[in-house]
């Protein structure tokens, strides 16, 4: 998926679990690659109706989510080909935790390209939001806990404008979209859809969903919900007072 992921686990557990379902998840969607199930079907090598139920399955929760944001967040490109990277690495993530859970794993931190999915009881996990001006630095750090499991970051800092606005590529209003869920799902499409949408669907968004969100527009301004307002004040977050509420 053209990306890192990393998993921390306690002394004694292995990762075998976590890499068996990104192995898979990569060979069934990765876009890099010719000969994935995915690729197929978005270059019309395979009708998607004769595809995978798992891919099926992954699309239809795209066309749900599509639904539920009023089409911002949508599995389909600009041209009409169809893309599920907006989905498929927060399923994967999602995916290995069952897996780590049902296993019996006490405690786990995944980590795949920066969106992060914890769960254990050793208190809060410390997650920092990087400045998209400079990755170097940091905009505030959050803690991961109870309700709170969940971290996705979308945007332009890294890759490029390359999420797609209303059928197009035309550079958003938000370099960068940062969003606290109780799963991690939530957490991605949603950054997705913000950064996608812009300010008006930020508000509502963070308005129909129990989550925190921190944006921020291409002249430097953030925006925060008042959960991540306070982890803008506090020291990681200093330089970022002038932030305004969402909410």
């Amino acid at each position: 998926m053209g990306t890192v992921v990393s998993v921390d686990l306690p002394d004694g557990w292995a990762p075998d679990p976590v890499e068996t379902v990104f192995t898979a998840v990569d060979e069934r969607y990765s876009l890099y690659r010719a000969d994935s199930e995915l690729s197929r079907v978005a270059d019309g090598r395979l009708a998607l109706a004769d595809a995978g139920s798992r891919v099926r399955a992954t699309y239809a929760r795209a066309l749900d989510w599509q639904a539920a944001t009023g089409g911002v967040f949508t599995p389909h490109r600009p041209g009409g080909g169809l893309d599920l990277n907006g989905i498929v690495k927060a399923e994967a993530i999602e995916q290995a935790g069952e897996l780590l859970t049902a296993s019996g794993c006490p405690a786990w931190t995944i980590n795949a390209g920066g969106d992060i999915l914890t769960s254990g009881d050793d208190g809060p996990l410390r997650v920092g939001i990087a400045d998209p001006a400079d990755p170097t630095a940091l905009l505030c750090a959050i803690g991961l806990d109870g309700d709170r499991r969940a971290v996705a970051t979308s945007g332009s800092a890294q890759r490029g404008d390359h999420i797609w606005r209303d059928r197009s590529l035309t550079p958003a209003a938000f370099v960068q979209a940062s969003v606290v869920a109780a799963d991690i799902v939530t957490a991605d499409v949603l950054a997705t859809a913000v950064v996608a949408g812009g300010p008006a669907v930020l508000d509502d968004l963070s308005g129909r969903w129990d989550v925190d969100v921190l944006a921020v527009d291409r002249a430097g301004g953030i925006r925060a919900t008042p959960g991540l307002r306070r982890a803008l004040l506090g020291p990681a977050g200093a330089a970022a007072r002038g932030a305004d509420d969402i909410g």
